[in-house]
């Protein structure tokens, strides 16, 4: 009970300002005071992501299993199309999943071209803890989530069914950059010993090809923590992420010296260096959410529209637009 009440405590007194709290404007890095316990969660799904974690850093429950837990609230929502149960489809109809998790022992681990398996994160969970592994994939990953008791699920609404049958009447691929597209839920955690865990989980790009796989369960591209430095995640077109091991550098940065938000502006605009003269350029989007072992954080994407969510107190959690270049 003591433990409780110093966890609350110390998240109350550390927390953002008073004014900070009735904004939802990105505070000027300076403001941003180094506090944890903190949890920040890629796009508007971060915010009941996070409330759920945070409960299960209230009620003692590690980091690793509070990160799980968070993710697995858009993971099990059928509005969030862009994570789990309810996904858009790849280009066959079909719902394919992607995810991967780390500890502050830089553990980890991975599924990709997941099917009919709800919680992607649960299992790459256990691909980290019950085998040699760090990445299962396709059939593989199936299998071994039969084996640990997950149910076969079919993913595939009614509602994505008809918009993949919709988009079938014209079958052009191209990604969509609004804020309407929100797509990978990643998470970052400092619990209240200062340590760092972190997941990622989504279905993919709309409408992609059978059997593509972006960043969100790569190490290093989609997500990446170093303990002794900080975290990072990404979001946005996974071959661009993917090209430039984007959470990774990112963190690499923060290990120079570099804040959160420097940090992630560098690789955004590393990305955008690279990719601009490519016919991908009218519709590339990445961003990057990242928190260093301070607790301090910053998101900041290529193009406007990019924003996280952030939580350091049972009563709070805001909705950031991030920072961006264009």
């Amino acid at each position: 009970m003591n433990k409780r009440r110093s966890f609350i405590k110390k998240s109350i007194l550390g927390g953002v300002g008073a004014s900070s709290l009735l904004s939802c404007e990105t505070p000027k890095e300076s403001s941003v005071k180094a506090v944890y316990p903190r949890i920040i969660s890629t796009w508007n799904h971060g915010i009941p992501a996070n409330k759920e974690a945070w409960k299960h850093l209230l009620e003692g429950k590690s980091g690793l299993l509070a990160v799980e837990a968070g993710v697995k609230i858009p993971e099990a929502d059928p509005k969030v199309r862009s994570v789990g149960y309810g996904g858009y489809p790849d280009r066959e109809g079909i719902v394919t999943l992607d995810a991967c998790i780390m500890d502050k022992n830089n553990n980890c681990g991975s599924v990709s071209f997941l099917q009919n398996i709800k919680h992607p994160i649960s299992v790459a969970k256990l691909v980290m803890e019950d085998t040699p592994h760090v990445m299962l994939t396709g059939k593989g990953a199936y299998d071994f989530a039969i084996s640990k008791g997950f149910k076969k699920e079919n993913l595939l609404t009614e509602l994505s069914k008809q918009d993949w049958i919709n988009w079938k009447k014209k079958s052009k691929y191209k990604p969509v950059i609004n804020l309407e597209n929100h797509d990978t839920i990643s998470m970052l955690l400092i619990d209240d010993n200062g340590d760092l865990f972190g997941a990622c989980t989504t279905s993919g790009a709309a409408w992609k090809m059978h059997g593509r796989v972006g960043d969100s369960p790569i190490i290093g591209a989609g997500l990446f923590l170093d303990n002794e430095v900080g975290a990072a995640a990404a979001t946005g077109l996974g071959e661009a992420v993917i090209r430039t091991s984007g959470s990774a550098m990112v963190v690499e940065l923060m290990r120079q010296g570099y804040s959160p938000l420097n940090a992630c502006k560098e690789i955004v605009e590393r990305i955008s260096k690279i990719h601009k003269s490519g016919p991908e350029w009218e519709y590339l989007q990445v961003g990057f959410i990242a928190m260093n072992k301070k607790g301090e954080y910053a998101g900041y994407s290529l193009r406007k529209g990019f924003n996280y969510a952030i939580c350091d107190s049972s009563d709070q959690s805001l909705l950031l637009d991030a920072k961006h270049a264009i």
